[in-house]
């Protein structure tokens, strides 16, 4: 016989963002066939289930028939009370043969553990997102491997009791506080385990850790650990592949423990911004003998000594290097022999001196992504760069350098050049595939290139795609899986609980650019949106290329402090996209052009300190939200946020407490009589419409007319009578 497998989604009562709506769906298929039901909701929407009393409570029964049913998905949906438990008992008494089962980010608690023990063939449970106390145990679950406890309410460790098959165990992000948990040290099988972004505490070495040498996939990050810097305390753990631990602290070893020779060859070792206690600080000695790396992160740890070239040079494998923000000394050199899989270089923030090394293009043919900003690197760049076809990313930003071809960079969509000594800005027009360039604070001169404005930011957006460090991060991990076989191919799957794991915690990539007068950090999906141009601080001279108007998809464009002339660029209204635009500290004259109103999307916008003349913008759309200091600096100018009153208009007085005249030239009289009659007649014609359709409230509307109407009349009658009586009087 064939055997299918079928997908269904499985809709019941469904509440959208548009309300309710009812979609029930029956079936009835044969038990030869293997069912996978995916909830409905994914992350949108909201399944609930009925309570049992009720007549949609039948969609559990007829899951009874499907006694070869494999794997159900129930997660990201509002289960909860008497339905959940009922649709539980129904799994637990009929779906024998189940072995996957996901429950995860509902609103059980520990009343539903008893009902899941009947479900003896269970290897794949997935409870993460739930209420669950750890308070009881699930005994009974032989077969499980897999489980899944990630961001409970709280957890005990009664709940991992009598569980020795299991192989994987997520715990992360559940705020637990103290040493690990006694009864780790019984799961002798347990070859996954993530215990990340916890509070755990204790040393380590000392730790239930040493019990668990199946370990190949291992994460300590974002707790309260100490870890000797040798790392001895897992020299009988051979099979471990994936290691993380960052933010912990690192302590000291004792005396002849740092130069052991580890059993295992790691193919991931993450170990950033960890505090350190250990008096030398240097590279853990045991990386000396690591030749199977792909993926190794030692950035923001200030370790010191010499540039570790021995890394590229034992690891031929290694895919993504990040050194950053240590303390590493000398010049930067490479093996001799190519290193063809190297992605990813960030050295940036160390004390590296010299040249780049000439033979870079060589030994790194493949490489995409190059960091070495705030470093002491002088004279240029290699030439052999423009050979480098991958090279989409490139920061020499804060260095010495004071000759860069840009021919060389011109399959980069970000460079960043900044503050460096350069002088070739013709060269700007050869990067034809930017979407982000910065070099400010440099010494270019001359006037600004033409061709600045025929870059097609658009189609550079679209070519970029996600290219960057995840999709590469994420390729090796998929390919590091699949040779070891760890996670059953999790990675590939959207729903995996341990994404957060193999890849949220490798997303490293990130670029820094300032807009909005403010430094962003820029990574992820909003990097792959960002554009943006930083020529300020510079000797650019001449006027403006009116061809600058055409970057239609640029959100940030800082030209400021130059000694820019002429006239602001009416075509400048056509940057329908920009949220920052800079102009300040140049030599532009003439008046603002009134066409930039229309920047509905701007946020900043400075001309301060030029020599401009006429009116201020119009105030309207986000014209409304800018102040003085954005036009300061400009003795010509005229306009409402400015002290100087244009032709025709009243010199301000110095505003008091009681002075309503500034408010007051703000508001349209027009507008305002326009929409307070057509607010009056709608509130008139919504009482009639209800009086007219609810006679209840339409009679005692009369009432209360008549009411008043009396109280009005008497009110007359008696103070007339008592105003005439008087006047006899």
């Amino acid at each position: 016989m064939v055997r299918m497998t079928l997908i269904l989604v499985l809709k019941v009562v469904c509440i959208d963002n548009r309300g309710p709506f009812y979609s029930p769906f029956w079936f009835q298929l044969s038990a030869s066939f293997t069912i996978i039901i995916f909830n409905s909701s994914r992350r949108h929407r909201k399944l609930i289930l009925p309570s049992s009393s009720s007549p949609e409570s039948s969609i559990f029964s007829s899951l009874s028939g499907l006694s070869s049913l494999k794997s159900l998905d129930l997660s990201y949906n509002w289960l909860t009370g008497s339905a959940g438990i009922y649709g539980l008992e129904v799994l637990s008494s009929q779906l024998r043969k189940l072995e996957r089962l996901d429950l995860s980010y509902n609103l059980f608690s520990d009343s539903i553990v008893p009902h899941l023990r009947g479900l003896s063939s269970l290897k794949s449970l997935n409870l993460s997102g739930n209420m669950l106390s750890g308070s009881t145990t699930l005994n009974g679950l032989r077969k499980l491997e897999a489980l899944s406890l990630n961001e409970l309410a709280i957890i005990g460790s009664t709940l991992l009791q009598s569980l020795g098959n299991l192989e994987q165990l997520d715990l992360s992000k559940n705020n637990l506080e103290g040493l690990l948990p006694d009864c780790l040290g019984n799961l002798s099988s347990l070859q996954v385990l993530d215990v990340s972004r916890n509070q755990f505490t204790g040393n380590i070495a000392s730790g239930t850790l040493n019990n668990l040498i199946s370990l190949e996939f291992l994460s300590l990050s974002n707790n309260h650990f100490e870890v000797p810097l040798s790392f001895k305390s897992f020299s009988n753990h051979s099979k471990l592949k994936f290691f993380m631990c960052d933010n912990i602290t690192l302590v000291e070893d004792q005396a002849g423990f740092r130069n052991f020779i580890p059993k295992f060859q790691l193919m991931l070792f993450s170990l950033s911004y960890s505090t350190s206690k250990a008096l030398n600080a240097d590279v853990p000695n045991f990386l000396y003998n690591q030749y199977d790396l792909r993926t190794l992160d030692l950035s923001n740890n200030n370790f010191s000594g010499m540039f570790p070239s021995w890394l590229l040079e034992n690891n031929t494998s290694l895919e993504a290097l990040h050194l950053r923000q240590n303390s590493f000394v000398g010049p930067l050199k490479l093996p001799n022999h190519p290193n063809p899989n190297v992605i990813i270089i960030d050295i940036s923030n160390n004390n590296i001196r010299g040249q780049v090394p000439r033979n870079m293009c060589l030994v790194l043919p493949n490489l995409s992504i190059l960091r070495m900003a705030m470093n002491g690197l002088t004279s240029s760049i290699p030439s052999c760069f423009g050979n480098l076809s991958s090279l989409v990313l490139v920061d020499l930003s804060n260095n010495r350098l004071s000759k860069v071809k840009l021919e060389q960079l011109k399959r980069s969509w970000y460079v960043g050049l900044s503050n460096n000594n350069l002088v070739l800005p013709t060269q700007l027009c050869l990067l034809q595939h930017l979407r982000i360039l910065d070099v400010s604070r440099n010494q270019l001169s001359g006037p600004l290139p033409c061709c600045l404005g025929n870059f097609s930011l658009k189609e550079n957006l679209e070519k970029a795609g996600h290219t960057g460090q995840k999709s590469y991060v994420l390729k090796s991990l998929k390919q590091m899986s699949n040779e070891t076989g760890l996670l059953e191919g999790k990675i590939n799957d959207a729903e995996s609980p341990f994404e957060d794991i193999t890849i949220q915690e490798q997303i490293k990539e990130e670029i820094q650019f300032t807009t909005k007068r403010i430094s962003y950090t820029y990574k992820g999906d909003i990097l792959n949106l960002m554009s943006g141009f930083d020529l300020s601080s510079n000797r650019f001279s001449g006027e403006i290329p009116f061809e600058m108007g055409n970057l239609s998809e640029i959100h940030s464009l800082n030209l400021s402090h130059n000694h820019l002339t002429g006239f602001i660029p009416a075509t400048f209204s056509n940057l329908k996209q920009i949220e920052s635009l800079d102009l300040s500290y140049n030599s532009l004259n003439g008046g603002i052009p009134p066409q930039l109103a229309v920047l509905n999307n701007l946020a900043v916008f400075s001309v301060a300190h030029n020599n401009l003349s006429g009116r201020t913008t119009e105030m309207k759309a986000q014209f409304w939200t800018f102040v003085e200091s954005s036009y300061e600096g400009n003795p010509l100018l005229c306009g409402p946020l400015l002290q100087k009153k244009c032709d025709g208009e009243e010199s301000p007085s110095q505003p008091t407490p009681n002075d309503e005249r500034e408010d007051d030239e703000f508001i349209d009289m027009y507008v305002f009589h326009v929409s307070f009659g057509v607010c009056f007649i709608i509130v008139v014609l919504t009482i009639a419409a209800v009086l007219y359709i609810n006679p209840l409230w339409r009679r005692r509307w009369f009432h209360f007319i008549e009411d008043c109407i009396d109280t009005c009349y008497y009110f007359l009658v008696i103070n007339f009578r008592k105003f005439s009586n008087f006047r006899r009087s």
